[in-house]
């Protein structure tokens, strides 16, 4: 702290100590309301973050709420493909307009600004995380009940960025049963205590595979571990998710608000 500190954070560009982390939080655009935001997080990639982020915002999209996707995963955006988005984003005199999925949910995506789908981000840190930013600053999110947020793999710049800039509500872990990948979900967790934000609960994805012969469950990663992690660090909310071919298919064809499903019932009813 310097001698001359005057306690407002709000007129200090020191990063100090004592700085409030609150005073980092970046205002929303003057034409954008955003009432609830989760964070949709991992240790590690490829366990399904932006699976479990579209089926959140599709599930509470069919309860007649209001819900955008802010997809932060610029390096690997895969959410505008899992919607079949092929719209881009455009400006008008109040800021960048998000594209609309087939059921109405607002998706903001670097995907939806590249000019090819398949151009690579090859860009540096900062800028990644400047962008983030400006996707929350700079984005007409009108009367929005629930965002969610796609976040990258790891505690690296992006999610620490979001923690800071953005007022998030809570996270939601992703995870699959693997006890390498539980042990990567305990770096999440830890990351989120340390920023003070709370853990809403924990998604195991890839936890089982019914077979249609025989109708019963295997555990082809493993067994689950979701159930000690979450006694362990105090957890109360967790779902399950199967292997389904189905549920692949319809991501694969951007059609996944078709899909009636019933694995999150339990977990976002207190949403």
């Amino acid at each position: 702290m310097s001698e001359n500190c005057t306690h407002d954070c709000s007129t200090c560009s020191e990063n100090c100590a004592d700085r409030d982390p609150k005073s980092f939080i970046e205002k929303l655009n003057e034409a954008s309301s955003v009432k609830k935001v989760y964070g949709i997080v991992s240790g590690k990639g490829g366990v399904g973050k932006s699976l479990v982020t579209s089926m959140l915002a599709s599930a509470m999209n069919k309860k007649n709420n209001r819900v955008a996707i802010l997809d932060a995963d610029l390096t690997g955006p895969s959410i505008p493909k899992v919607f079949g988005i092929k719209d881009k984003a455009y400006a008008d005199d109040r800021g960048i307009l998000p594209a609309k999925s087939k059921g109405g949910i607002d998706v903001m995506s670097v995907n939806l600004i590249l000019q090819n789908e398949t151009d690579p981000v090859v860009w540096r840190g900062p800028v990644i995380a400047g962008t983030v930013k400006q996707f929350w600053t700079d984005v007409v999110w009108e009367d929005v009940d629930y965002m969610f947020i796609d976040m990258p793999p790891g505690t690296g710049d992006v999610p620490l960025t979001v923690f800071q800039s953005i007022p998030v509500d809570g996270i939601i872990i992703v995870t699959s049963p693997q006890e390498l990948v539980s042990m990567i979900v305990e770096k999440a967790v830890k990351m989120a205590r340390m920023m003070d934000i709370p853990i809403y609960g924990i998604v195991e994805n890839m936890s089982y595979y019914v077979c249609p012969s025989c109708n019963e469950k295997h555990s082809i990663y493993g067994e689950s571990h979701i159930d000690s992690i979450a006694e362990k660090f105090g957890i109360d909310h967790i779902a399950k998710l199967p292997i389904d071919s189905n549920i692949a298919k319809k991501c694969d064809e951007g059609d996944i608000e078709s899909l009636e499903l019933s694995f999150l019932d339990d977990f976002i009813k207190e949403l």
